[in-house]
């Protein structure tokens, strides 16, 4: 099983993705609605792999994942950015932060467990 950690402000993103994930079969997933959650889930279940919203009140997505890094043992964790905003060309801003990808939303939610293995896959 992969131990993905999914942020995102938006709890029906959540809910969707969760369903995507449990159709693959192959992930474990702890959903959380914001960064500072997400920083206490972290500790507690050691991610396989980060999904990250990037525009979120309080912490963004890049703040998290710095946040995320600080935490011993999650340094070398891949993330994944998920967001609505790739289009505006912040793509390479944001693998600058150490991202192994940058997927867009809308996502399709049949196919979105097998974009994350691959990705996984191709570290």
């Amino acid at each position: 099983m992969i131990k993905l950690l999914h942020v995102d402000d938006e709890a029906d993103i959540l809910d969707i993705a969760r369903m995507s994930f449990e159709l693959f079969g192959s992930f474990e997933v702890v959903s959380c609605l914001s960064g500072e959650t997400a920083l206490l889930a972290a500790k507690q279940i050691t991610p396989d792999v980060f999904l990250l919203d990037v525009m979120m009140p309080g912490m963004t997505g890049p703040q998290t994942l710095a946040a995320l890094r600080d935490i011993p043992g999650l340094v070398d964790v891949p993330a994944i950015f998920l967001t609505a905003s790739e289009h505006d060309g912040k793509g390479s801003e944001l693998l600058a932060t150490g991202a192994i990808a940058v997927l867009e939303k809308p996502f399709d939610p049949l196919t979105l467990g097998d974009q994350i293995k691959a990705l996984l896959e191709g570290q």
